[in-house]
């Protein structure tokens, strides 16, 4: 996508991972730790309680829908999976994988989440693309301009479309 937001979330995304020689340390023992302790149950969130007050038990769960990843990592083969998950995670509980491969398709990264923020403010994925003045949608935006900005833009444009 050569988006340098995206591209600065992806360099940080990679430097916090960056462990050095006690960090790797530290992180053996816990391993070694955790290992030792027995499971009873897989890991998982408390169901919902039974009438009796008794807990149903553990309900495993997804961090994120397989299908967004698999479609996020279509677009980006060399991002690291966590990202994609965590990533995904935000697009599947604002819409469908369909919206959000529209969204790609029209010019924004899976990573980007300030693709969120424009549909909040009223833009879809057509809009991208229309010329506000010698930019698109798209550039304002990747340019700093406030999504409410390029929507009260393309409204007025519309109006004197009309008119």
């Amino acid at each position: 996508m050569h988006d340098p937001g995206v591209d600065a979330v992806i360099r940080q995304w990679a430097a916090e991972r960056e462990q050095n020689e006690e960090d790797k340390e530290i992180q053996r023992i816990a391993s070694a730790w955790l290992a030792e302790v027995p499971r009873t149950e897989p890991p998982g969130i408390p169901g919902q309680r039974r009438g009796s007050g008794k807990a149903a038990g553990w309900a495993s769960i997804d961090l994120a829908d397989p299908e967004f990843v698999d479609a996020m990592r279509e677009r980006l083969p060399d991002a690291p999976l966590d990202l994609l998950a965590a990533a995904a995670g935000w697009w599947q509980m604002v819409g469908d994988i369909e919206e959000a491969k529209a969204w790609w398709d029209a010019g924004v990264s899976p990573l980007d989440q300030r693709a969120l923020d424009y549909r909040a403010a009223g833009l879809t994925p057509d809009d991208l693309s229309r010329r506000l003045g010698p930019l698109t949608v798209l550039d304002h935006l990747r340019r700093g301009s406030a999504p409410a900005w390029c929507v009260a833009r393309l409204s007025r444009q519309r109006r004197d479309a009309a008119s």
